[in-house]
């Protein structure tokens, strides 16, 4: 069997809580693509650092310390994983604060493939994925889209432990489906 090649996924997650259901969506993602997948390697990028934008810390073209590390791990990625919750019908206010600092000249993002997976409440997200897609328009990120991931993380049985750790082996088999896809579509856009 021909071995795909590598592709480096760069997961962020929207909220800054430790034990977030979002996060333990990408500790999932993170654990499936090493013990269950061949060609992806995905590392967690943690945006809590990043100062709120303002173009004053720009600096003849330099920004703050902590923007320039995580431009550079977005640009060296071949594609992006979003995991998103939903706050007040939208994206979170971190997450939209990282994908500005990395849209500032040169795009980091341009032409990249990108997935989004959410737990939320009712809709699981829905709307926070539409409003990251449109976003996605006028930043030349190019969203899978399909499968599509909403899950409502509060329906019963429990989707995750006490530590916001993924239990529920369908939902990591449909997060699964999401990397294969992820990984299928970044393969075609970089023409290999």
């Amino acid at each position: 069997m021909e071995q795909k090649s590598l592709i480096k996924v760069a997961a962020l997650c929207g909220s800054l809580r430790k034990h977030s259901y979002n996060r333990g969506l990408l500790r999932s993602a993170v654990e499936l693509s090493q013990t269950a997948m061949e060609g992806v390697e995905i590392e967690y990028i943690d945006i809590s650092p990043l100062p709120m934008l303002n173009t004053d810390l720009e600096v003849e073209g330099t920004y703050p310390p902590e923007v320039e590390a995580f431009r550079k791990k977005i640009l060296e990625a071949d594609s992006i994983l979003f995991a998103s919750p939903e706050y007040n019908y939208s994206v979170t206010a971190p997450l939209k604060n990282a994908i500005d600092w990395a849209s500032r000249p040169p795009n980091v993002w341009a032409d990249k493939a990108a997935a989004i997976v959410s737990a939320a409440y009712d809709l699981g997200g829905g709307r926070a994925q539409d409003h990251l897609r449109q976003i996605g328009v006028y930043i030349d990120l190019h969203f899978i889209n399909k499968p599509e991931f909403f899950l409502n993380a509060y329906d019963s049985p429990p989707k995750f432990d006490r530590d916001g750790n993924l239990t529920d082996e369908a939902v990591k088999e449909q997060l699964k489906e999401v990397l294969l896809a992820l990984q299928t579509f970044t393969l075609r856009l970089k023409g290999k």
